[in-house]
C-alpha cells in the first residue's frame, strides 16, 4: 500500500463532480463498446452485496477484476469504471500491509472492519488510495486501475484540476490508470473511509457481463513497496493481461 511521489497541484474540491454528462438514469454505454447485453447503466440489480466481499484477500483481489466501480455524485451524475488491476494486502502476516503485525491505528481501522468496508488513506499528504476490506484480520484489497466506462468528461475535469495548466488532454486510458488517479477521476474523498461498499448510496460495486477467465489474469509483484524486502516479491498484484489501462506492465510475470 504505497504510492509514488508527485508534484503537488491544486486539488479539486471533493464531492463535486460538476461537469455535465448524460442525465441520471439515461444509458451511456462504455467507450468503445455497448453496455452488458440486456443491461443498462443504473440497473440496481447489478449491485454486488455483502456475500461478494466475504472472500479471502487474494481471492477477492482476483474477483474484483472485471467488476465495475460506480460513483454517484451530489448532482446525480454517475461515473463508472471497470476494475483492471488490484493488489492484495494480507493483514498481520504481511509486512507490507498497513496492518502488519496486527497493529491497529486510527488510520487503518477500516481494514479490521467487516468485508466490503472502504479504506481510504492518503500518501504524502496529497493523494488518496481506495482499498476494500476482505476476510482475514486486517486484510484489504487496493484498487489500482480502472477502465473508464461512463462519465469520462467529468473524470477528465476532475483529473485536470490536479495537473499543470496547459498540460495536454488526457486520453481515456490515462484517466484512472493508477490508485490515486482513479480516486481523483471518480471523486473518492477521504470521508469515504469506513463506509460500506455493499450498501453505500454514493459508491458501490456492480457485476459485469461475465466472469474473468483465470488465463487472462497476470500475477506480479506489488508496486512501490521495494523497501519491504521479500514481501515486495510476493506475486499479489493482479491485472488483466494486455489491458491498456493497467498502470504497470510486468513482462517477466507475463512470460
Amino acid at each position: 500500500m504505497a504510492g509514488r511521489k508527485r508534484k503537488l497541484q491544486t486539488a479539486a474540491p471533493a464531492g463535486t463532480c460538476k461537469a455535465k454528462v448524460a442525465p441520471t438514469g439515461q444509458t451511456e454505454p462504455p467507450a468503445g463498446g455497448a453496455a452488458p447485453p440486456g443491461e443498462g447503466w443504473g440497473d440496481t440489480h447489478l449491485r454486488l452485496g455483502q456475500d461478494f466481499f466475504n472472500q479471502p484477500c487474494i481471492t477477492l483481489a482476483k474477483a474484483f477484476l472485471g467488476k465495475v466501480l460506480a460513483r454517484r455524485c451530489a448532482d446525480g451524475t454517475e461515473l463508472r469504471g471497470r476494475i483492471v488491476e488490484t493488489e492484495a494486502y494480507l493483514g498481520g502476516e504481511d509486512n507490507a500491509s498497513h496492518s502488519a503485525g496486527g497493529k491497529r491505528t486510527e488510520r487503518n481501522t477500516a481494514m479490521f472492519m467487516k468485508p466490503g468496508t472502504i479504506y481510504v488513506y492518503s500518501i504524502y499528504g496529497i493523494y488518496l488510495c481506495m482499498n476494500v476490506s476482505s476476510e482475514g484480520e486486517g486484510a484489504a484489497v487496493l484498487l489500482r486501475s480502472l477502465e473508464p466506462l461512463q462519465g469520462q468528461p467529468v473524470m477528465r475535469q476532475l483529473r485536470a484540476a490536479r495537473r499543470k495548466e496547459g498540460a495536454p488532454p488526457l486520453k481515456d486510458k490515462q484517466l484512472c490508470n493508477g490508485p490515486s488517479k482513479l480516486c481523483q477521476a471518480l471523486d473518492i474523498p477521504r470521508c469515504f473511509d469506513r463506509r460500506d461498499l455493499a450498501s453505500d448510496p454514493e459508491v458501490w460495486l456492480e457485476a459485469d457481463s461475465g466472469p474473468t477467465k483465470d488465463q487472462d489474469v497476470v500475477s506480479a509483484p506489488r508496486v512501490g513497496i521495494e523497501s519491504h524486502g521479500e514481501w515486495a516479491k510476493k506475486p499479489w498484484r493482479f491485472y488483466l493481461r494486455g489491458h491498456p489501462c493497467v498502470s504497470v506492465v510486468n513482462k517477466e510475470a507475463e512470460k
